[in-house]
C-alpha cells in the first residue's frame, strides 16, 4: 500500500509540474484534464502527508522515551506517543478507503426516473413526493434540474417522471437511490382513514456522453405528436412532442417538456443514451458476481430499497438497517444522513472484500 502511496505522491509532484509549464497552461483541454487529475488526488495526498507526519511522532517520542532522563519531557512523550498512536489506526483506515477503485461514473450527470408503482393515483402523488425530494436536494447542493418528461395524472401526482440532475458528484451521491421506494400513508383520496401502502420506482442512470455509447441512427424510429397534459399555457398546440423507439432493444421513450421538436428528441436520445449505458455496466456487474456482493444493494429496480412511514415520521432503509424519525426533513430533501450512512456501508463491505483478498 506504501509503494503504491509513494507513487501517488511522485505523480502529484508531476502534475503541479506540468501545470506550471506555459505550454499546458495554453492549451485548455490538456490543463483542464491534469487539473482534474490533480484535484482527484489531493485527499489522499494530503492524508499520506498526516500519515508521515504522525508516524514520525510516534518514532520521535519513542527515542525521547529511549534517550531521555528528565522526567518532564518523558511526560511530554508519552502524551505525544498515546496521541499519535490513538490517531494512526483512523488513518491508516482513511487512506485504505482513498485508495478504494473509483467508480468511473461517480463525477456524471444524472438522469432520474421515477414512476408511480403499486397504489394507483397515490402511487403518482408519491412519485411527485420523491422528485420533489430529489429537487429539493439539488437545490441544497446547487446543482441544476433539467425536465426530461413528464407524465401527471390529474391530482398533482406523477405517472412518470424523467430529469437530469447536472452537477459535480451528483452520480456519486445518488447511485444508491436505485430500487422500489415505499410509502405506508393515508391517502388524500382515502376517506376511511385507513392507511394504504403504495411503491414508486427510482431508476438512477450516469449521464453517458457520446464517447460512452454510439447509436446507430439507423437503429432509431422518431414519431411526432402533441403534447398532452393538464391544460394551460404548458400544453403546447403543434406537434413537437417527440417519440423515440430503438429497434434493437424495444427501448420507447417520451419527451414533451420543450416546445421544440429539436430540444425534445435532443433529450430523448439522451435518456436513450445513458439507458444503453446503464444496460451495459449492468451486464459487467453480472459479470463480477462477487465485486457485486460488496456494493449497497444490486441497484435493480424490482429491490426494495426504503420505506417512508408517514403515521410513525419513520424512515427505514432496508439495506443497510437504517431508521430515521426524521421523515419531514427528508423528504424536504435533507438527505445528507441516509446518503452518508450508505456510502459508509458500501466502502466497508469494499474496504473488507479488499482486505481478505490481500
Amino acid at each position: 500500500m506504501f509503494e503504491h502511496l509513494e507513487e501517488v505522491v511522485h505523480r502529484y509532484e508531476e502534475l503541479i509540474n506540468e501545470l506550471s509549464d506555459p505550454s499546458v497552461a495554453g492549451n485548455s483541454d490538456k490543463y483542464r484534464k491534469l487539473m482534474k487529475e490533480q484535484t482527484e488526488l489531493i485527499p489522499l495526498v494530503e492524508k499520506y502527508k498526516e500519515y508521515k507526519e504522525v508516524k514520525a511522532g510516534i518514532d520521535d517520542s519513542l527515542m525521547i522515551l529511549e534517550e531521555e532522563k528528565d522526567e518532564d519531557m518523558r511526560e511530554l512523550a508519552k502524551e505525544e506517543l498515546n496521541d499519535c498512536r490513538s490517531r494512526i489506526d483512523d488513518i491508516e483506515h482513511d487512506l485504505k478507503i482513498l485508495l478504494l477503485p473509483k467508480d468511473i461514473n461517480d463525477s456524471k450527470n444524472v438522469i432520474v426516473e421515477i414512476r408511480g408503482g403499486a397504489g394507483g393515483d397515490e402511487a403518482a402523488l408519491f412519485a411527485a413526493d420523491l422528485f420533489r425530494m430529489y429537487s429539493r436536494y439539488a437545490e441544497r447542493n446547487n446543482w441544476k434540474i433539467d425536465m426530461m418528461n413528464s407524465n401527471e395524472n390529474g391530482l398533482g401526482g406523477f405517472k412518470e417522471v424523467v430529469f437530469m440532475i447536472e452537477g459535480e458528484g451528483a452520480y456519486s451521491r445518488l447511485k444508491y437511490e436505485s430500487g422500489v421506494h415505499r410509502v405506508q400513508r393515508i391517502p388524500v383520496t382515502e376517506s376511511g382513514g385507513r392507511i394504504h401502502t403504495s411503491t414508486a420506482t427510482v431508476a438512477i442512470m450516469p449521464e453517458a456522453e457520446e464517447v460512452d455509447v454510439k447509436i446507430d441512427m439507423n437503429d432509431c424510429k422518431f414519431d411526432v405528436f402533441r403534447a398532452s397534459g393538464n391544460g394551460g399555457q404548458c400544453v403546447n398546440t403543434t406537434d413537437s412532442a417527440v417519440r423515440l423507439t430503438h429497434i434493437p432493444t424495444g427501448i420507447v421513450i417520451s419527451c414533451q417538456d420543450e416546445k421544440s421538436q429539436l430540444k425534445n428528441k435532443d433529450k430523448a436520445l439522451k435518456v436513450l443514451r445513458s439507458r444503453l449505458y446503464e444496460m451495459e455496466c449492468a451486464k459487467a456487474h453480472d459479470a463480477e458476481a462477487e465485486a457485486r456482493k460488496s456494493q449497497v444493494g444490486t441497484g435493480d429496480r424490482s429491490e426494495k430499497i426504503r420505506t417512508y412511514n408517514y403515521p410513525q415520521s419513520r424512515v427505514t432503509d432496508h439495506r443497510i438497517k437504517l431508521t430515521s424519525h426524521r421523515l419531514a426533513e427528508i423528504m424536504d430533501g435533507d438527505l445528507t444522513e441516509v446518503i452518508q450512512n450508505l456510502t459508509a456501508a458500501d466502502q466497508s463491505a469494499r474496504l473488507a472484500k479488499l482486505n481478505e483478498d490481500m
